[in-house]
């Protein structure tokens, strides 16, 4: 288990990485900060063989039983695209789903991610999105979000999460408390969600108390909500967010993500060394920081700098790490799924793509009995 206070720093980390395939400078960043974890983005992918080399070399300068992320909701997040096939969004299985009494779309939805992310060699996508599909934040959402009843988010959800755990792979729930009310993009600011916190207990926080035993991960936003005790702190450096409410209120015993520090809804807040100390004291197990390497740099030695400077940070830190690294060994337990043969990949690739025809087939046919009923009531 992870004792020494760098060992700690370095395990709390997943990074990101600049292209396909190692620099030797991040060969040299790697095996110092031994981090807990890699996340790959389109940038990272050109095929499964040699995704996998990169993800086995650099995991392999990390952490035992390393994290193996990539962003795989469907749809507008879809880091695999290119390098596999198209999935369909999650709003689209959900909706898909509603129109046929097919519950199963959602399960098979997170069954196919689950096989795509495995073929790559990852073993956590960060999906499903839990957000309401509430007006104000349609423009930023889009696609993403299931519907604005938390009861369809619960129930989407819960089909995907077991898709994705009958292939072995770890889910993430995102982004707590919750982005519909949400006018502007965290990756650029801060938004000042100005919901109640009872319509946040009611509506929005509903998916993780449903789902509270069946999500492995949960990730904390950047976003403020400034009509709660939480006030104007974003939630991914708020104690009260992440151990008040998601800690003790909620009961959620599994694993806190951060989204990814260098994004401007926290870097506009806090300078990064500030936010990496903040959302350790806050409760959060692991930060993301998805592609600068001065960034991790900084990041990692303000954590191991404030643990030098106070003893009681430095407890926390130890402690978070040795709890991480126990949860981390239990999901991860397996090990790496064998990568596919050029005739299973091709048969994968046929079943996403005929996956997404059937689920395109749904929302025509839906469409086609809602103008019926319309015309039906227009004759009466």
């Amino acid at each position: 288990m992870t004792t020494s206070l760098r060992g700690a720093a370095g395990s709390l980390l997943v990074v990101g990485l600049a292209g396909t395939e190692l620099t030797g400078l991040e060969r040299a960043w790697l095996r110092l900060v031994r981090p807990g974890g890699v996340i790959l983005f389109r940038r990272n992918i050109v095929n499964a063989l040699q995704t996998r080399a990169l993800l086995d070399e650099a995991t392999g300068l990390g952490a035992t039983h390393g994290f193996r992320c990539v962003d795989l909701e469907g749809g507008t997040v879809d880091r695999l695209r290119d390098a596999l096939a198209p999935m369909p969004s999650a709003q689209a299985v959900a909706v898909a789903a509603r129109i046929t009494g097919k519950p199963r779309l959602a399960r098979e939805h997170g069954t196919l991610i689950g096989q795509g992310v495995k073929a790559f060699g990852f073993n956590t996508t960060l999906a499903p999105v839990l957000d309401l599909a509430l007006p104000d934040s349609a423009e930023v959402m889009g696609t993403r979000a299931v519907g604005a009843d938390a009861a369809d988010v619960v129930e989407y959800a819960r089909q995907f999460l077991t898709g994705l755990a009958d292939e072995g792979v770890a889910g993430c729930g995102k982004h707590f408390p919750g982005l519909g009310g949400g006018k502007r993009d965290s990756h650029m600011e801060t938004p000042a969600i100005g919901r109640s916190w009872n319509d946040l207990w009611r509506e929005d926080l509903e998916p993780y108390r449903a789902l509270r035993d069946e999500l492995p991960m949960v990730m904390v936003n950047h976003a403020a909500y400034p009509a709660t005790p939480g006030k104007d702190r974003p939630a991914s450096a708020s104690s009260f967010w992440i151990t008040t409410v998601l800690r003790k209120r909620l009961g959620y015993r599994g694993l806190i993500f951060s989204d990814d520090l260098e994004m401007g809804g926290i870097l506009r807040f806090l300078p990064i060394e500030e936010a990496a100390v903040a959302a350790v004291r806050a409760g959060t197990d692991t930060l993301e920081i998805c592609h600068s390497a001065e960034l991790i740099l900084r990041a990692y030695e303000a954590l191991i700098a404030e643990g030098e400077r106070s003893a009681t940070f430095r407890t926390v830190l130890l402690a978070r790490a040795r709890e991480v690294e126990r949860k981390r060994t239990t999901l991860f337990a397996a090990g790496v799924a064998k990568a596919l043969t050029a005739r299973q990949f091709a048969a994968l690739r046929t079943r996403i793509l005929r996956f997404g025809d059937e689920i395109a087939a749904s929302a025509v046919g839906g469409a086609v009995q809602t103008n019926k009923h319309a015309s039906m009531v227009e004759t009466a």
